[in-house]
């Protein structure tokens, strides 16, 4: 019953910031989304993070989780989120790129910060065998420290995985049977493995990648397939990486039909390749209802519901 209060009440403010849109063929006026991850302590936010929530709200991401990937930079998301109540939220964790910053005080301070309410989430934590900027098997001894706290905890996990899915199976697995619902932020595998992730719980975190993706049995097939259902769909930009380039020639003109006005004109006016935003959300949500054959705003609702719901945000 409180998340269903949640989801009204976001209604209610959305329909009251978007009275001033009269054109009834814009039916993204309407949207309710929650951006499941942003970098907004990256420092092409450093002087304008203000206006990047308020863009944000105006486009209809309503509220948004700020990622932790590593001590301070979770410390600073948290700081964030006191500066924006109720619109943001943060995660604390360790990500694999700077796994081996990892020390003895590490996860006694990652614990802290989730004592916090507006910290919903350990990580970004995972693995990330494609770069390898931390060893392997650096990383994997921190993954684990992580995953176990978030069990012991009851907190999601906000998961990050490049080729590394097998042995980042092998981990989950190892705790299947007390792992908390949790999230495989910015999914960019091929749908065996989408499907391994959702046979164990998880939620699927879709991004800007969709625009670019060109497997054959990647996101964009994964999507058109229905192989992930909407009740284990999230949705996020990753900003400021992920940029959804409409103008992608490997789209087909039908499917790039589908992207209303109003939400490319938040895209051209404030984002760009180097500077991903919060705002940008609505045109990939709009992609994915292309790609399902689902109505965006069924997929916006649909995604909302599920952020608060495993996240646990308030209204």
């Amino acid at each position: 019953m409180q998340l269903m209060a949640n989801i009204s009440d976001i209604l209610e403010d959305v329909r009251a910031n978007t009275n001033g849109h009269e054109n009834g063929n814009e039916v993204d006026s309407n949207y309710i989304l929650i951006d499941i991850g942003a970098n907004l302590t990256n420092k092409k936010f450093s002087r304008d993070v203000d206006a990047v929530v308020q863009r944000a709200k105006e486009s209809g991401v309503q509220k948004i989780m700020v990622t932790g990937t590593n001590i301070l930079v979770s410390k600073e998301a948290l700081r964030l989120t006191r500066l924006f109540p109720d619109t943001l939220f943060s995660t604390a964790g360790i990500h694999p790129h700077d796994a081996k910053t990892f020390d003895e005080t590490s996860e006694a301070e990652i614990e802290s910060l989730l004592a916090n309410p507006e910290c919903v989430a350990v990580g970004e934590c995972g693995l990330d065998f494609n770069r390898n900027f931390s060893p392997p098997e650096t990383q994997l001894e921190v993954f684990e420290k992580q995953v176990a706290l978030a069990c012991r905890l009851r907190k999601p996990l906000f998961l990050h995985e490049r080729d590394a899915h097998e042995e980042m199976m092998v981990v989950l697995k190892k705790y299947e049977s007390s792992l908390p619902p949790s999230v495989l932020h910015c999914f960019t595998g091929n749908i065996a493995q989408a499907k391994a992730y959702l046979d164990l719980g998880l939620y699927i975190g879709i991004t800007g990648y969709i625009w670019k993706d060109k497997t054959e049995d990647g996101v964009r097939k994964m999507l058109t397939d229905n192989v992930v259902p909407l009740d284990r769909l999230l949705v996020e930009t990753d900003a400021p990486f992920m940029y959804p380039n409409t103008r992608s020639a490997k789209l087909p003109t039908d499917v790039k039909q589908v992207i209303t006005q109003r939400s490319t004109t938040f895209l051209n006016r404030y984002c760009t390749f180097q500077r991903n935003e919060p705002c940008s959300l609505p045109c990939t949500v709009e992609l994915i209802a292309a790609l399902m054959g689902k109505q965006p705003e069924d997929v916006a609702l649909a995604t909302t519901y599920n952020a608060l719901k495993l996240f646990g945000l308030s209204s």
